[in-house]
């Protein structure tokens, strides 16, 4: 599937001001697509649409750092060190699962790992549902769970 295509399934679900912060909306609107990561896309995809089939709710209301972070988001600007998040490179979001806890979100997608199209990481031990495709060091696993 081409970026294109994915970008025009994924819209079904979600527009791109859920997607990035308020930041990067307000500068590049619709254009903000292109600094979301083609694998975090096409994931995001298939776990919206083949795995939970629930709606998920990423950006909302006054809750504007839950997708893609900018140098400008507070989240980023208070910490003390250096800070290259997946949040960071438009691989990573955290969501809200309608009728669904964020535990039975991570059970559901670890029971259909196989229709993962990228290796993911999902936090644990939190009450969203955090799901990013950044690679991890030496990890082969299809889903890896971590704290942060």
């Amino acid at each position: 599937m081409t970026r294109k295509e994915i970008i025009n399934q994924i819209r079904q679900f979600f527009d791109i001001e859920e997607l990035v912060c308020n930041h990067t909306f307000a500068k590049w609107g619709e254009a903000s697509w292109q600094f979301l990561n083609t694998d975090y896309l096409h994931t995001l995809l298939v776990v919206r649409r083949d795995i939970l089939q629930s709606p998920m709710t990423c950006n909302y209301s006054l809750m504007r750092q839950r997708g893609l972070r900018c140098n400008m988001c507070p989240l980023v600007q208070e910490k003390g060190s250096v800070y290259l998040s997946s949040h960071l490179l438009g691989k990573a979001g955290d969501f809200t699962v309608k009728s669904m806890t964020a535990e039975d979100a991570r059970q559901k997608i670890r029971q259909n790992a196989h229709l993962l199209p990228h290796p993911i990481r999902m936090e644990e031990g939190v009450t969203w549902l955090h799901i990013d495709t950044l690679p991890q060091w030496c990890v082969e696993q299809k889903v890896y769970g971590f704290r942060a």
